[in-house]
């Protein structure tokens, strides 16, 4: 009789959690209501733009064919000679660098510091390592070696070449794409929950559905799921570059000493200022596992060694680097990746897929079809909205938001939680935060407008109250039966 009158703790506990999300559901919509639609235009160009950079590999190939590929002609010339050629080209410039070739195929570049060059771009002069040749000279970015179209590409993601004021386009896109992601999971998980279908309508798009409203709900819901591990992936890798949440994650790595380490220069010369030379230099590297692409960077002071490192970001990643002193050429330090910290691993592995690297075409066309998918639950998104204007109107319009008061009707423990946790993410991800209180500052004063407007905005306030109740009797039915209304 006691397990009759009584409630299994799981039934109770459940029937808690439903009523949380019951009381939540409207705040969540109406929090990816907003995102999406003001801040999905972010989301499209960041989208577009990093497609296209993407692909910037093969761009780069294509378009710089002249200077990064030789005829195999034979011996290669020193590598010290090579540097000689290079030096005559630009006689003004600070010698910085050089990366051999790593193929027979491959040019020598031979990398300077110039007067008057932007931010982290160097002169690249590449030369023949047959014949000496020097066969051009163009600029070259970050350590990437990124040469001019591509560098092009990628700031055009990163702040459309706006400078600093571009970079919060990016990052606001970056910074609520993973909240309009999981709040999406969330609401469409809960819908199929009281829908018939279950996994297949959750997980097939346009499943149980024939056509309006309720299929682009389906179209877009489904396919948001499929692709919110990747979304995730995008918006938490996006935010290590940012200007603001960026900041934050690299305090957070330095406190938790998750930052990458780097090989030491303490280790003076024993003879200062004999230098055996880049030949020496790059052997010794060889020898001590650094293949594939390496740079050589040059000693900056007398006291100083070469620095060393590989240039791979292909699995398995290689990016070793190693500390070689001048004028022995000895290796006097050496850092291992597989030595990294496992966090400082996993940052590295993700920028270098987010960028499309890591595995190669595979990577590129995973990239793309996820661009592909975002692009298309973004339309759907748009078309739901359109879907659900005004439709027995003279007045053309477009969807109405979802009713306001939600966060007014969380029972008080919710609203403490809901403040707690907004107020973390805010901070942690400012963006978030700013844009959230404009969200709601523009919300409030639409209130007190139509508060303002006496009886007729509340007449108006009541229609619209009860338009939104027809309209959420409506997307019940079309969820529960997989049919779509038509008025």
């Amino acid at each position: 009789m006691e397990q009759a009158e009584g409630t299994p703790p799981e039934d109770a506990a459940e029937r808690t959690r439903r009523g949380a999300w019951t009381a939540l559901r409207p705040l969540v919509l109406r929090l990816h209501f907003y995102a999406g639609v003001f801040v999905a235009p972010f989301v499209l160009i960041a989208a577009v733009t990093g497609l296209l950079y993407v692909w910037t590999p093969q761009i780069e190939d294509a378009a710089y064919a002249d200077l990064l590929r030789v005829e195999p002609a034979g011996e290669t010339l020193p590598l010290h000679e090579q540097v000689r050629v290079a030096r005559e080209e630009l006689p003004d410039a600070e010698l910085d660098a050089v990366r051999p070739p790593t193929t027979e195929e491959d040019a020598t570049r031979v990398l300077f510091d110039v007067p008057g060059l932007g931010s982290g771009q160097r002169a690249a002069v590449f030369v023949d390592p047959y014949d000496g040749d020097v066969l051009g000279v163009t600029e070259s970015y970050g350590t990437s070696g990124a040469l001019p179209v591509r560098t092009w590409i990628e700031v055009f993601h990163r702040n459309l070449h706006l400078g600093d004021v571009g970079r919060l386009y990016s990052e606001l896109a970056a910074s609520w794409l993973w909240v309009v992601a999981l709040g999406g999971v969330a609401l469409w998980i809960a819908r199929v929950r009281r829908s018939r279908g279950g996994a297949r309508r959750a997980l097939v798009p346009g499943s149980g559905t024939s056509r309006g409203r309720a299929r682009s709900v389906s179209l877009h819901g489904a396919t948001g799921l499929w692709i919110t591990v990747g979304l995730l992936f995008l918006s938490a890798t996006g935010m290590t570059w940012s200007q603001y949440a960026g900041g934050n994650i690299a305090d957070l790595r330095e406190r938790m000493s998750w930052t990458t380490p780097s090989v030491s220069a303490e280790a003076p010369p024993a003879s200062p200022g004999v230098d055996l030379g880049v030949d020496a230099v790059s052997a010794s590297a060889r020898d001590a596992g650094l293949d594939g692409p390496i740079e050589i960077a040059y000693p900056e002071t007398p006291a100083s060694p070469y620095v060393v490192r590989q240039l791979d970001r292909l699995w398995p990643t290689r990016a070793d680097s190693a500390a070689i002193a001048p004028d022995t050429a000895e290796v006097t330090d050496v850092v291992r990746f597989a030595d990294y910290p496992l966090m400082a691993k996993f940052t590295r592995w993700g920028i270098d897929a987010h960028m499309g690297l890591l595995f190669g075409v595979a990577n590129q066309v995973v990239l793309t079809v996820l661009t592909a998918g975002l692009l298309a639950v973004v339309g759907w998104g748009y078309r739901m909205w359109w879907q659900r204007r005004p439709t027995r109107s003279r007045a053309l319009g477009v969807g109405r938001p979802y009713p306001r008061g939600a966060f007014r009707a969380l029972p008080l423990p919710l609203k403490a939680v809901t403040v707690v946790v907004l107020a973390a993410v805010g901070w942690a991800v400012p963006l978030v935060g700013v844009s959230l209180l404009v969200f709601l500052a523009v919300d409030a004063v639409l209130g007190w407008r139509a508060r303002r407007n006496g009886p007729a905005g509340a007449d108006a306030a009541d229609a619209a109250v009860g338009a939104d109740a027809k309209e959420r009797t409506r997307e019940r039915d079309e969820t529960l039966t997989g049919t779509s209304y038509t008025p």
